[in-house]
């Protein structure tokens, strides 16, 4: 392969690791800090994709939107999007236990990608939305103006996550995780600190979900499968380690490089097998999260408890 080509491959793994990299950090919000099973993920991350498209990409009169507007705009709007949708959920499943939220947030998001797939009006129906626009350059260099913003996009999401993480705030939602009746009977609101965990969360989900339309150019409601959106997700935190981010961000490299290099190996089945490609390379990742859980039960980098703030002596 040509450098030039090596280059290419290597801007467009690590696009793609970013904006997993923010979809695992929201979901170490949800779940490694807090314990609440999101098995949705996929539905938070197409209506920030969507949000985006509609307010980006040029008027089409297949659907709704077109409006053109600039790539900050439509991010933003992916983020308000996502939380009031996250809102509302979460307003009617926040005292669900872990069990029961993993399975309302599993139909959730199901119901979220068939509206997208059956509202012809909206979002076009299967055939999705194209052209939507890169990130403030539409150039031959447009690859790498997008992977500078993905990875500051990265280091924003990252830095907001670790400070939640060392502040009170972050310290409240460990201990929910750890005894929710003990912080109860503390005099903490559990569940009004549960449903700011879980917004919080879906608005990095969203965020992703939009950056993942600048990158790709074309969403469709296939892309939403919940393999590709939320058990990959899933398998880069615990991989990398739940309630750390240096996880979270470690997890989202290791997993796609694994996803990535299952391609190589699939593509040598024989034709007969070429149908099952797709069940060959989430075994493999399911392979990888059993022999990391086996060996690191904690994942890769385990949880790191912020310093206890030592008393001052009188």
């Amino acid at each position: 392969m040509e450098l030039s080509g090596l280059i290419g491959y290597a801007v467009f793994f690590l696009s793609t690791v970013s904006i997993y990299a923010i979809l695992a950090l929201g979901l170490n919000v949800q779940w490694g800090m807090t314990g609440q099973i999101n098995i949705g993920i996929a539905g938070f991350f197409a209506v920030g994709a969507y949000t985006a498209a509609i307010l980006t990409s040029a008027p089409n009169a297949a659907h709704v939107g077109g409006f053109e507007l600039p790539f900050l705009v439509g991010i933003v709007a992916a983020v308000i999007t996502s939380s009031i949708v996250a809102l509302i959920i979460g307003a009617i499943t926040v005292n669900l236990r872990s069990d029961y939220l993993a399975i309302a947030t599993i139909g959730i998001a199901e119901i979220i990608r068939f509206t997208f797939q059956n509202e012809e009006w909206l979002s076009h129906g299967v055939r999705g939305i194209a052209d939507i626009p890169r990130p403030f350059y539409e150039g031959k260099e447009s690859g790498l103006v997008f992977l500078a913003v993905a990875l500051v996009s990265v280091a924003i999401a990252y830095f907001l996550v670790e400070r939640a993480r060392v502040a009170p705030w972050g310290r409240v939602l460990r201990a929910i995780r750890d005894n929710e009746i003990a912080t109860e009977a503390a005099g903490k609101d559990v569940r009004r600190f549960r449903l700011q965990a879980f917004v919080f969360g879906s608005a990095l989900m969203g965020f992703a979900g939009a950056l993942y339309a600048h990158f790709i150019g074309f969403i469709s409601p296939d892309a939403f499968e919940p393999v590709f959106a939320t058990f990959i997700v899933w398998a880069m935190l615990i991989a990398g380690g739940s309630g750390n981010n240096k996880g979270a961000l470690l997890g989202a490299i290791v997993v796609w490089l694994v996803w990535s290099g299952t391609e190589t190996l699939v593509a040598r089945l024989p034709a007969d097998m070429a149908t099952q490609a797709s069940a060959a390379r989430v075994l493999l990742v399911g392979v990888l999260l059993e022999i990391v859980l086996l060996t690191r039960p904690q994942g890769i980098l385990p949880e790191e408890r912020p310093k206890l703030i030592a008393r001052r002596k009188k």
